[in-house]
């Protein structure tokens, strides 16, 4: 990763829209985006709660497809889910019944993954290690805290090798002291990769240290209010956030997205 990202684009939305049915009709989610996310850039997107920025990573996902325009990866339609992309959620993501190891190792045994055994031991063990969690490969998620569920989650999307990580508010559930110390280990592992990632958050100060740039996306339907560079270069330190450079750029964004849940606020208001 560096200040600026390289100009080779991975991710297009073109133009989409999404409706869903209602018992009053159609509900518009999504109108005419269009975004684009190039080559190990790390890309955040924020706006108020339920304004469809879920929509459209799952867009990228290929859980759902938009009801007019295109989503492209690599200058291809995304037809559906596929081992290119790896997907993190707020929830963690873990299969409780199996083990550390197992959580890990599972991705690797999917017909489109599928290693050796000796292969697949190796990496196992390599991410378990970065992630700190090789002492506890033999444990059960439920006997791991918020932030090692979370690690171990990391370990199971990366142990794919995709070229492009989306996560969908990974890190809201943990608490200050555990998200700080994920985002360094993250921007660690993106460092040493070089992956393309598309994060949405709900945290301001989240996607301003961890991204090249921040969409701000508009109350629904969502369309994109604003694009805001970050001119922060990596390798970056949770200390860059007490800068007053930081904090200025972040108060900016904050004051973009509080427009738009004014704007939310009244939409609710008209509808009521």
């Amino acid at each position: 990763m560096s200040a600026n990202a390289p100009a080779l684009e991975r991710l297009r939305f073109e133009n989409i829209s999404m409706q869903f049915p209602t018992d009053r009709g159609p509900l518009e989610v999504v109108h005419e985006v269009s975004l684009s996310i190039r080559a190990g850039e790390f890309v955040s997107l924020v706006g108020p709660s339920g304004c469809g920025k879920t929509t459209l990573m799952n867009m990228a996902a290929g859980f759902v497809k938009p009801t007019r325009g295109s989503v492209t990866l690599d200058g291809k339609a995304i037809a559906g889910p596929g081992p290119d992309r790896g997907v993190m959620f707020q929830e963690y993501g873990v299969f409780p019944w199996l083990t550390v190891e197992e959580n890990v190792a599972f991705g690797l045994r999917l017909k489109a993954n599928r290693k050796p055994a000796k292969e697949r031991a190796e990496i196992v063990e390599r991410y378990l290690k970065l992630m700190r969690l090789w002492d506890f490969r033999k444990a059960y998620p439920k006997t791991l805290s918020g932030g090692m569920r979370q690690r171990l989650a990391l370990a199971r999307a990366y142990a794919v090798n995709p070229d492009f990580l989306l996560m969908d508010e990974p890190f809201g559930a943990l608490d200050a002291q555990t998200r700080s110390a994920m985002h360094d280990l993250l921007l660690d592992i993106l460092g040493a990769e070089g992956k393309t990632v598309m994060l949405i958050t709900h945290s301001v100060e989240e996607a301003v240290y961890l991204s090249n740039r921040v969409v701000v996306i508009s109350a629904r339907p969502s369309r994109v209010r604003s694009v805001v560079e970050v001119p922060f270069p990596y390798p970056r330190h949770h200390a860059l956030q007490e800068t007053p450079e930081f904090n200025e750029l972040r108060a900016s964004v904050h004051e973009l997205v509080m427009r738009e849940y004014a704007a939310q606020e009244a939409q609710r208001t008209t509808e009521d």
